[in-house]
């Protein structure tokens, strides 16, 4: 077991097409977004296996004897294409959970326990130790907050419990793992979303892993060689959305301005919402084209910001949007994936959340 604090990143993701159509056997386009999740792992011996994640408000702990007098044999060994829904029903179990629970954070704690258990069951005795995760994205917007979580949590278990090697060398700021490490790192992280949302399709994770952007079809992921580099603006309208819910009806109806054309289309198949008309209206009055990302019916929109847009319209643009009460950050995609960091490399506001009490 390692002894040193680590401190892990990983990005949030958006999809720029296909995020309907790939349900349907089409190709999705999903690239990094270059807002991420941080976690820091704090070995200690004191007996106690912490969590901490302030942007939801959870703090827990549990007692390690406790936990290593349990049977989990359930979990299997290694075998991380193993976990069932009676997995996580007896996950509940162990966390002291009504069978019912849905909501986030109790599924962000099982996600944890679960990784927590299978990871570290290959050391002698079940580590000490206190994680906390802070994270830039909002979480239920269609940003793959959950799958930077769990990617930030596979990392870092996997590499304190030296199943993988810390890839930060001396003197630099930040390290990446090998190919095959992060294969390892995304099967597990994987098993973490399965637990929040029970037959996710992969995406999120993998574009969290690896970064860069993805083309998703039918199961298949592959990376995009060199994608560009592209500035957007990712407004939040804040209105909550029902990814399954708005699946379900657009199956149901299926019985060049390209970000313009595809907006169209999606508004087409039912998952507009008054807010994503309002956003496109806005950006279209200042000269830019928007789009919704994820499922829709709410939720996020992206606005390309060209290389020739000039600094004055999109000040005005973000001040437009605000003015709707939307959160609007300026950012964009095609981030690295998961990455080790010093401590020194991290910026103020990312240790602040850190050191959320």
């Amino acid at each position: 077991m390692l002894s040193e604090v680590l401190l892990v990143s990983a990005p949030g993701k958006v999809i720029l097409h296909g995020e309907h159509a790939v349900v349907h056997g089409k190709v999705a386009l999903a690239v990094a977004l270059n807002l991420r999740t941080f976690l820091r792992l704090q070995p200690h011996s004191n007996g106690r296996v912490g969590l901490n994640l302030p942007n939801i408000g959870v703090r827990r702990a549990w007692d390690v004897a406790s936990l290593q007098l349990l049977d989990t044999s359930f979990l299997g060994h290694g075998d991380s294409a193993a976990l069932t829904a009676k997995h996580v029903e007896k996950l509940k179990e162990v966390a002291g959970f009504p069978k019912d629970c849905v909501d986030p954070e109790h599924l962000a704690v099982l996600a944890f326990l679960y990784l927590y258990l299978s990871i570290c069951q290959s050391q002698r005795a079940l580590p000490s130790l206190d994680i906390t995760v802070w994270s830039e994205l909002p979480t239920g917007a269609g940003l793959g907050s959950s799958a930077a979580y769990s990617v930030c949590l596979a990392a870092a278990l996997l590499t304190a419990c030296e199943e993988i090697p810390n890839p930060l060398k001396d003197g630099e700021a930040a390290g990446r793992w090998t190919e095959e490490n992060l294969e390892l790192i995304n099967k597990w992280a994987f098993q973490g979303e399965r637990v929040i949302h029970g037959n996710p399709s992969g995406v999120d994770n993998a574009v969290s892993t690896w970064g860069g952007a993805l083309r998703y079809q039918q199961g298949k992921i592959s990376s995009l060689k060199r994608p560009p580099v592209l500035k957007i603006l990712l407004i939040n309208t804040k209105v909550p959305r029902s990814t399954k819910v708005l699946v379900a009806n657009v199956r149901s109806r299926l019985l060049k301005e390209l970000i313009d054309m595809n907006q169209h289309h999606l508004n087409a198949l039912g998952v507009g919402h008054a807010s994503l008309d309002q956003l496109c209206q806005v950006t279209t009055a200042h000269g830019l084209h928007s789009k919704l990302t994820g499922a829709g019916g709410g939720g996020c929109g992206i606005t390309l910001l060209r290389p020739d847009v000039e600094r004055p319209a999109v000040e005005a643009t973000k001040r437009a949007l605000s003015g709707c009460g939307f959160d609007c950050w300026e950012t964009s995609v095609g981030a690295p994936g998961v990455s080790v960091h010093t401590a020194a490399s991290l910026d103020a506001s990312v240790q602040q959340g850190l050191d959320s009490l």
